[in-house]
């Protein structure tokens, strides 16, 4: 989406990301908001990530979303030379099924904050939506999208229950 100004910076550590950090797109898109997603790694390109994350205000960024699996110290490095909100998404690539990533990703020292959200695919989407949430602060039109987006939640309980309750009452159907 480039038709609106850049507002979130989505970062992963590797190409290989890209199934788990493509949740976060698919957020971004059903919101219309609007992205840039790079690969920088902390480890191997730790001088690419400094100079993006030290321009990212200037570029119109508001909130930077970084991913990554094994020892996943790129939302720790995003943080480090950031003002922005950064949320961390660990991705279950390893053998410890991501909760090495976890670790890394959450034990952040105090003064360098990382919001971090669950392992994998669940924690992609859920950092979209917090990265929305951030930027509905002072978007009315997000934030009503917001709204509609949690009640679609509630129905879609809702109709769940009434599906189980009809399955309890009649049992052989």
């Amino acid at each position: 989406m480039k038709s609106v100004p850049v507002k979130i910076a989505v970062l992963m550590g590797s190409d290989s990301d890209l199934p788990v950090m493509g949740e976060v797109a698919a957020v971004f898109e059903e919101f219309s908001v609007s992205y840039e997603m790079k690969v920088l790694s902390a480890h191997r390109s730790p001088e690419l990530v400094r100079e993006f994350v030290l321009n990212a205000p200037r570029e119109g960024f508001k909130v930077i979303i970084a991913g990554a699996g094994g020892a996943a110290h790129l939302a720790g490095a995003v943080a480090a030379h950031s003002i922005l909100p950064v949320i961390g998404v660990p991705i279950d690539s390893t053998a410890l099924q991501g909760f090495d990533a976890l670790l890394a990703t959450v034990q952040m020292p105090a003064g360098i904050p990382v919001a971090t959200v669950a392992i994998g695919k669940a924690g992609a989407r859920n950092a979209a939506l917090l990265a929305v949430q951030i930027l509905a602060l002072s978007d009315p039109d997000l934030s009503g999208k917001l709204l509609k987006y949690k009640q679609k939640l509630i129905d879609g309980v809702a109709e769940k229950n009434k599906q189980l309750q009809q399955k309890l009452q009649n049992p052989k159907s």
